[in-house]
């Protein structure tokens, strides 16, 4: 492995930067990006579930998932008007999915640079050994063209050998976003639907939004805001 860091010259210390950043940024994201985590199966019906019994908790909701900020985030302005609910659902979705995207760009960037890179290094490598043969003593320096020949080749590899698997993951990642996207979009079509159908038999606190509802003490010191019914 020295050897080959060597034989590659100085180029090979931004390959290297590249692979650490690029393996540091794909651990991160295998582990943020779990549907599980962002966005809950079956959160929606649960939160629909839990308006029909007047049980909604936002706070506990906010904390629950992203997802669970999204729901949270439209049911505060509930009394407002489906719009609005759809309004502040979008702007939530929004925050979330731009957090999901978080260092995509610096992956993508390190799949298309560490090719040129490599290819830089192989540019330089030819450059010295047409240097060694210009000079015309290339049979006495047999050493400096296999130096110049192995720079450009394991340069070459070096860049392909990052690039590949950061272009693969940063695919990966982009479609897993949009999944968990689509999964988000459909628990929360859920939510909205559900108020749509049973906004009547739904009724808040002299008409205030569930942000600004009475608040009610639970057994165990929590504090949730209460849906009430008619």
């Amino acid at each position: 492995m020295m050897e080959a860091l060597i034989a590659g010259g100085w180029l090979m210390l931004p390959l290297l930067g590249c692979s650490l950043l690029a393996t540091v940024i794909i651990i991160e994201r295998l582990w943020t990006l779990r549907a599980g985590r962002i966005a809950p199966h079956g959160l929606g019906q649960e939160v629909c579930s839990l308006i029909t019994r007047g049980q909604v908790n936002l706070y506990w909701l906010e904390s629950h998932s992203p997802l669970g900020g999204v729901l949270a985030a439209g049911l505060r302005n509930a009394g407002l008007g489906h719009e609005q609910v759809r309004s502040r659902l979008t702007e939530a979705a929004t925050a979330v999915i731009h957090d999901m995207e978080r260092f995509l760009n610096p992956l993508g960037t390190i799949a298309a640079i560490a090719p040129l890179i490599g290819l830089l290094g192989t540019v330089v490598g030819m450059i010295e050994v047409f240097a060694v043969i210009v000079a015309g003593d290339g049979a006495s320096r047999t050493a400096d063209l296999a130096g110049g020949i192995s720079q450009a080749l394991v340069t070459t590899a070096a860049g392909l050998t990052v690039a590949i698997p950061a272009l693969m993951f940063h695919r990966y990642f982009q479609r897993r976003v949009e999944d968990i996207t689509v999964r988000m979009e459909e628990q929360a079509g859920q939510v909205v639907e559900f108020l749509a159908h049973h906004g009547s038999a739904i009724s808040l606190a002299e008409g205030q939004t569930p942000a600004r509802d009475a608040e009610r003490v639970e057994a165990d010191g929590r504090l949730a805001p209460e849906v009430r019914h008619p």
